[in-house]
């Protein structure tokens, strides 16, 4: 099940990858949101590119994006497209190849499909609900697994947005955790899946449902936990398309620290 899906979303990505690569590898503009964050030709391209293709093979289902007007009609739709063309923006500005796609599909509120694409590196990451996470490059895929580190562990934040609360976390626990590195976009998420970091968290309302939709299911089906602070999970399709309470990523539901 979904498998259609998945191939196409896998092929929308990477048409869109090599528009942004193109754009990425030459001079271009940016813009400045009315939220105060930066948009690109890539971005807008890719958002172009992923929606024509997925919206020709699914009619029926409906989108949510970044940088596509939102008008709520996707909430009688159980079929979403979640998306994110550009995740990243701000890595792509600073040009430190630590920028991803993002696709998932959301169907009756959960994430049962996700796809990251970092486009420099051409990795890509996926899942489908039920099938286990899987990691592709060079034409060759592996199954990949969340590891089962209690101590020792590697932390990994945003470049351009962490804060102090997180900060705190981590001077709480210094016999849990060993270091902490700063990594861009969803690539944390896709190295924790991997089994490469342990932990990752957001302990502010400044992300939206296409930044982590992608990643929950490939975390959780590579055996990971992607919850809210009340240990809850993420559910998608929400009229409010806000992450308030922020989030934590972990190789395992021990590893969840607050």
């Amino acid at each position: 099940m979904w498998e259609k899906e998945l191939a196409a979303a896998l092929a929308a990505g990477d048409k869109a990858r090599e528009a942004i690569l193109k754009i990425y590898h030459s001079h271009f503009d940016v813009e400045i949101k009315s939220d105060n964050s930066p948009v690109t030709l890539a971005d807008k391209a890719s958002d172009a590119i992923i929606r024509a293709d997925l919206g020709k093979a699914f009619p029926g289902y409906a989108f949510l994006t970044e940088e596509s007007e939102d008008d709520l009609s996707r909430l009688k739709n159980d079929h979403v497209w979640i998306i994110d063309p550009l995740d990243g923006t701000k890595d792509f500005v600073a040009r430190d190849d630590e920028f991803t796609i993002n696709i998932a599909l959301s169907y009756k509120h959960e994430a049962i499909l996700g796809v990251v694409i970092i486009p420099v590196s051409g990795d890509v990451y996926y899942a489908i609900k039920g099938q286990g996470a899987f990691h592709l490059k060079d034409g060759k895929t592996a199954k990949i697994h969340a590891n089962a580190k209690l101590t020792g562990l590697l932390v990994l934040t945003s470049v351009f947005h962490f804060n102090d609360k997180e900060k705190a976390v981590i001077d709480k626990y210094p016999s849990r955790i060993a270091k902490h590195q700063s990594c861009g976009s969803s690539i944390k998420a896709c190295h924790i899946a991997e089994g490469l970091a342990e932990i990752s968290f957001r302990f502010s309302d400044g992300t939206k449902e296409w930044d982590t939709a992608a990643c929950q299911i490939i975390i959780e089906e590579a055996g990971g936990v992607f919850v809210k602070p009340d240990l809850s999970r993420i559910l998608y399709n929400r009229e409010d398309v806000y992450n308030r309470e922020g989030y934590i990523i972990a190789n395992r539901i021990e590893n969840v620290l607050l």
